[in-house]
């Protein structure tokens, strides 16, 4: 097998789910074989927004013949990885290089779990919602907007409010009665709006 490692490895973070990483070959004569490529080993070490463990799955990328960088897609926003590259000849893999951790920068989040409306009454309604399952980021604000629909299907004039990250729950009010209102609620980053979830509820006719 190969006798050492690629040298001087260097990681670009181009954007919160993309880097690139690149090294110096190693000398022909350590190959001590047929140079078939590089391979880099990488895994999630954390998400920077929950600081839970979890059992770490290492994703492995080949670069065949004497390329000295490549591109590590679909990874994970706000999260800290490591890295290391080895080189590959027809009998197997040498040493690995040290261990590089880089970081991915915040995301736009994903959709609140859920968005539940209650308690109508003639003038106000109850939503509830849940956090991001993928907040990529530190949440910094809940964006809602709804509107009337009347009985044609025609939508009335959006209202749009920004709601502190640290709430769950609200109380809309001033209403009008016995109407059906459509509400799109998402999440923000300091990034982005994350993508939003729909409902709909109606107020009360009468007591």
């Amino acid at each position: 097998v190969p006798m050492v490692a690629p040298g001087n490895v260097q990681v670009h973070v181009i954007n919160s789910t993309l880097a690139k990483v690149h090294w110096d070959p190693v000398p022909l004569k350590t190959v001590r074989g047929h140079l078939q490529g590089y391979k880099v080993y990488y895994w999630k070490v954390q998400s920077l927004s929950r600081r839970s463990k979890r059992h770490v799955e290492k994703k492995i990328l080949t670069f065949r013949g004497n390329k000295t960088f490549g591109m590590l897609p679909g990874l994970e926003p706000y999260s800290s990885y490591k890295l290391n590259v080895r080189v590959v000849n027809g009998k197997g893999e040498g040493p690995a290089s040290p261990d590089k951790v880089f970081k991915t920068p915040e995301g736009v989040p994903s959709s609140p779990s859920f968005l539940k409306i209650t308690n109508p009454t003639l003038n106000s309604l109850t939503l509830e919602w849940g956090l991001p399952t993928h907040p990529n980021g530190v949440l910094t604000s809940y964006i809602l907007k709804f509107q009337p629909i009347n009985n044609t299907h025609e939508l009335g004039p959006l209202v749009e409010i920004r709601i502190p990250a640290n709430e769950s729950s609200l109380i809309l009010k001033n209403l009008n009665y016995s109407t059906r209102y459509k509400f799109y609620f998402n999440a923000q980053t300091s990034v982005g709006s994350g993508s939003q979830i729909t409902e709909e509820a109606v107020t009360i006719m009468d007591e």
